[in-house]
């Protein structure tokens, strides 16, 4: 690797948040199945956080229902940077923001913290496209699920 490249990924690294950078925070826990053959969690497993993480969090508001709402919110984009090793048995904090907010999607913005640390483990984000769940047609965000997302909303640097 180049030294220009080592110090842009020395840079992006140093870049992780902290809890503060969160409006909202849930709990979750590992299970044995995530660890992989290397002993840690593995990379898809962060993916399957993210998502029950910002979707807990709606349906516990009623914004979201899963099986029979007229709106479903479907992944258009994700990503995510990792820092540090999650595992089972972990207990960690999944932060919550939203940085965009559109006519019919929203970006979100994921944080895994491990037991009581103050940095992420890893961050992600995805974006959600609101679809009409019969036709799957892009359909304006409600005002019930606008008004929640204005809750977590946060400006980006």
């Amino acid at each position: 690797m180049t030294k220009q490249k080592d110090m842009a990924a020395g840079q992006d690294r140093a870049a992780r948040s902290g809890r503060d950078a969160y409006r909202i925070s849930r709990h979750l826990t590992t299970r044995w199945s995530d660890n992989d053959v290397y002993g840690h969690m593995n990379n898809v497993v962060h993916y399957s956080l993210f998502d029950t993480a910002v979707n807990g969090w709606l349906i516990e508001n009623g914004v979201l229902d899963p099986l029979a709402g007229e709106q479903v919110g479907l992944v258009v984009e994700t990503g995510c940077r990792y820092f540090a090793e999650l595992a089972f048995p972990d207990t960690v904090t999944a932060g919550i923001r939203v940085t965009r907010i559109g006519t019919t999607s929203v970006r979100y913005e994921v944080g895994l913290f491990r037991g009581e640390a103050d940095e992420a483990a890893a961050e992600g984000h995805f974006i959600h496209v609101y679809v009409d769940r019969e036709t799957r047609r892009p359909a304006p965000l409600g005002d019930d699920l606008r008004a929640l997302l204005e809750t977590a909303f946060m400006e980006k640097d």
